[in-house]
């Protein structure tokens, strides 16, 4: 008997990064190794489960610029040369390891390399969006948009057609790649503010995710607490993270990823081996990067580490998917005289924790929704399926909120990362002007700048470069994406007021920089 339901989300986002000038470029192993480690393990998973007749429902956010990094010709193809690299290096490695204990786990990286590389080349035709709308066709997975480029929202709205334009190109490039318009949002890092469930409405989103304070917070007080969503005074429903569940998977000191077992993130050969024997596969200039080989297990909080064993880190995967099992039917059965229907327990991630940080987490995936498939006391859903059975909720009006440190805006707002408002701000008022100036009489080369204008100014609104300057990872390089996009945006304002054209400039920004090619500049307009 069902006695409650999980609704389990995953956050699949990266900022859009391209840089076909360069043969290599290092912030683009980001996409590589994100499709690697998560992204096609999670895709094998679901197929297993599919093939073995397991029931599963998952939620998944795929953010515009991933899914246009995803449909992109050149990254794929620069991925298909990753991939073919991994599977050289491991060739050589089991010939390196032969006589050492290493051997074992050098076969593993192999078998895995090539296995991903033929599920690439097979099932999903060389396109990982084939796997998730294959899925999202069948009703497996509810898949559910974000901003255009990540945008922080709240931080944004003192214009407010930015915010309207980051959900309505969000939602073009839904339909584009997913062939159906979104049922759901994730906010960019689950930030919310009042009033932003107008907008969500006229652009038909039906739901969107908040953090646990967002909805506990909000006025009228829940009386379902989080174990159940609300509906905004805009008719959009609103659910929210279950601290206690999230906290079980994504801490590394208290979850399970932390496990002895488990994979070592940071010992790789790609810093471990010798110079001459790793150059070719590390960054050209000679910077030592990840490769993926890691052959020790987290061990112990020491520098001592002993070797991976995949296998026995493989069943640590199903006695923590029973542990989680075995939590979420206790905390059913605490909650459920609490509220006024059958509990809904809702578990956000982002993807990337299950196979980059912890490589063991499609494994857990694939055994938790077989121990429930087992039990039948809790349910997988997704937040669809929930209203289909849970129509009428609670109105109440949400919190101001985010998920980042302290709950609300600081990560994105902060001494480190201030100075780029002024310019988002007045590059969204010019965008705004030239919308309205140009809605009729643009012609076809000041149409060109004027949509060229308007994917700078999304890229460089993008939250990624606000929170990599808060947290200083990769700082140098955020800071150079947002001046780059500032610059690129007011170079192309400049030829457009002055009437000139410099080709060799706008060719160089638009192959670059050529996300949505559908993108009209007039969604900047209000008459639009």
């Amino acid at each position: 008997m069902i006695k409650g339901y999980w609704i389990p989300v995953l956050h699949s986002h990266l900022p859009f990064v391209k840089h076909p000038q360069h043969e290599n470029f290092l912030e683009e192993s980001w996409l590589f190794e994100a499709i690697t480690e998560c992204y096609i393990p999670l895709l094998r998973r679901l197929k297993r489960l599919e093939d073995e007749n397991v029931e599963f429902a998952l939620t998944i956010s795929v953010t515009p610029p991933l899914s246009e990094m995803l449909d992109d010709e050149h990254l794929m193809q620069k991925y298909e040369n990753y991939l073919k690299t991994l599977i050289e290096l491991g060739e050589k490695e089991l010939i390196r390891t032969k006589e050492s204990d290493y051997h074992n786990v050098a076969k593993f990286y192999l078998d895995f390399f090539t296995q991903t590389k033929e599920f690439f080349d097979g099932f999903l035709n060389k396109n990982i969006l084939n796997g998730y709308r294959y899925f999202y066709d069948k009703n497996s997975i509810e898949i559910i948009t974000c901003g255009a480029t990540h945008g922080f929202l709240p931080l944004l709205s003192v214009n407010e057609q930015a915010v309207r334009a980051q959900i309505k190109v969000a939602v073009e490039s839904h339909k584009k790649h997913f062939n159906k318009a979104p049922k759901g949002i994730w906010l960019p890092e689950c930030a919310y503010y009042d009033s932003l469930d107008a907008i969500l409405k006229e652009c038909g989103i039906e739901f969107f995710i908040l953090d646990a304070h967002g909805l506990l917070y909000a006025t009228p007080s829940p009386k379902n607490g989080v174990y159940a969503p609300i509906v905004t005074p805009n008719n959009v429903t609103a659910f929210a993270r279950d601290n206690e569940s999230s906290k079980q998977v994504w801490s590394s000191k208290d979850g399970y990823p932390g496990d002895f077992c488990y994979r070592d993130f940071y010992r790789d050969i790609g810093y471990d081996l010798d110079f001459e024997y790793i150059k070719e596969y590390i960054n050209p200039d000679g910077v030592r990067v990840f490769t993926g080989f890691k052959y020790y297990k987290i061990t112990g909080n020491s520098d001592y580490k002993e070797i991976y064993d995949p296998s026995a880190a493989s069943q640590k995967t199903v006695e923590h998917a029973q542990n989680f099992h075995f939590n979420r039917e206790k905390q059913i059965g605490h909650i459920a005289h609490m509220t006024d229907r059958l509990p809904a327990i809702l578990s956000p991630y982002d993807a990337e924790l299950f196979g980059h940080w912890w490589f063991e987490g499609p494994d857990f995936l694939y055994n938790v929704f077989k121990e429930m498939a087992k039990n039948k006391v809790i349910k997988a859903i997704t937040p669809v399926q929930y209203l289909s059975m849970y129509p009428q909720n609670q109105e109440a009006t949400p919190h101001s909120s985010s998920w980042g440190d302290k709950g609300y805006f600081d990560v994105w707002l902060n001494h480190s990362n201030d100075w780029i408002y002024r310019h988002l701000h007045e590059m969204a008022d010019t965008m705004s002007e030239c919308a309205e100036r140009y809605f009729h009489n643009a012609n076809e080369q000041q149409n060109r700048v004027l949509n060229q204008m308007a994917r700078e100014l999304l890229l460089a609104q993008s939250s990624d470069w606000a929170f990599l300057m808060s947290t200083q990872t990769a700082a140098e390089y955020s800071t150079a994406r947002t001046n780059e996009h500032i610059h690129n945006f007011f170079k192309l304002a400049d030829m457009l007021e002055n009437n000139y054209f410099y080709e060799e400039f706008f060719s160089l920004v638009s192959e670059k920089n050529s996300i949505f090619d559908f993108l009209d500049f007039r969604v900047y307009s209000a008459n639009f």
